[in-house]
């Protein structure tokens, strides 16, 4: 497509995969990131404890190989805070998860398991937006927290309405706050722009 200067978003697994973008070769394409309800680590250990522990995690790798239409229909309620407040919205994730290859949903789980990308935050010069779900039961505040630390230039925005999905739950929220952190990092270029020009 030949961008330049885009804002990329990734939402949970996403995110890691775009950590992963911003310090590679396609680097210099983005401007900025948007990170919806992620952790560096998911799996958790005895110096590490920000993402979900073993056992939790063994629970999920155990009901998408036993189970995965029940694992779906779970799944797509509990990206949403609690209560769910929309079913009909909840009913779709649930369908949504439920379309996917158990095989290959198994396999991508195992591998972001896998994943550690700590080393990589501190690598990654693009202004981040670090959005958390206040009522996520994934990740909590302190992982945000860890976020904004760990990366050189970031910032954490709580949406007090929303568990892991943000961008479904309170969408307009969140679009006015995506489109405000994109419109940052244009006016921030084009000031750098003028300053580099003048000097």
């Amino acid at each position: 497509l030949d961008l330049e200067r885009a804002t990329g978003v990734g939402w949970s697994m996403g995110a890691t995969l775009h950590w992963q973008v911003l310090t590679g070769a396609p680097a210099d394409r983005f401007a900025g990131a948007v990170v919806i309800d992620m952790t560096a680590r998911v799996l958790n250990d005895a110096g590490w404890a920000l993402g979900l522990s073993p056992e939790q995690c063994e629970a999920r790798t155990a009901a998408i190989r036993d189970d995965f239409e029940r694992f779906a229909i779970d799944a797509g309620q509990a990206i949403f805070a609690q209560p769910v407040s929309d079913g009909a919205l909840a009913d779709w994730a649930s369908f949504e998860f439920a379309r996917n290859d158990p095989a290959a949903i198994a396999s991508l789980w195992e591998s972001l398991v896998g994943q550690d990308v700590r080393s990589l935050l501190s690598r990654i010069r693009h202004p981040t937006l670090i959005v958390h779900g206040a009522q996520s039961s994934l990740y909590g505040a302190d992982t945000a927290d860890h976020l904004v630390a760990a990366l050189p230039e970031a910032r954490a925005v709580r949406f007090e309405a929303s568990g892991h999905a943000p961008h479904l739950e309170q969408p307009e929220l969140f679009n006015a706050t995506l489109s405000d952190f994109a419109d940052r990092l244009f006016r921030d270029r084009a000031i750098e722009t003028v300053q580099g020009g003048m000097s």
